[in-house]
């Protein structure tokens, strides 16, 4: 099985090549034994991303994006040296939040929700 990476406005054109859809994975794709040469456009880049639906794995060691396979983090992520919550205060962490802006994105968050 191959999967396709279709746009929503184009997804009636994949249908009526073959294309199938698989709802648990929120995915469009080829079946097994169907000619792929007319789904070209729609193929994904990434062979991983087709391996992984191959063994049937939902869920990797680190999140991925699903099509792919990259590390999925946000725009303030930063990696953490050791095993803390990062929503309590940690004395060890506090700095490396605070220099990469989570902290400030943090709380703008917090006033938002304090707002409504």
């Amino acid at each position: 099985m191959k999967i396709l990476k279709v746009p929503y406005a184009e997804k009636d054109q994949a249908k009526a090549l073959g294309a199938r859809w698989n709802a648990e994975r929120k995915a469009w794709y080829v079946p097994d034994g169907t000619e792929t040469a007319p789904f070209e456009r729609w193929l994904a880049k990434d062979e991983g991303a087709n391996e992984a639906v191959k063994a049937g794995s939902k869920e990797s060691k680190d999140k991925v994006d699903s099509y792919v396979g990259r590390p999925t983090v946000g725009v303030h992520y930063i990696e953490l040296k050791h095993d803390c919550n990062p929503f309590t205060e940690c004395v060890q962490c506090r700095p490396a939040l605070v220099a990469s802006g989570w902290v400030a994105a943090h709380d703008a968050v917090k006033l938002v929700i304090a707002a409504l």
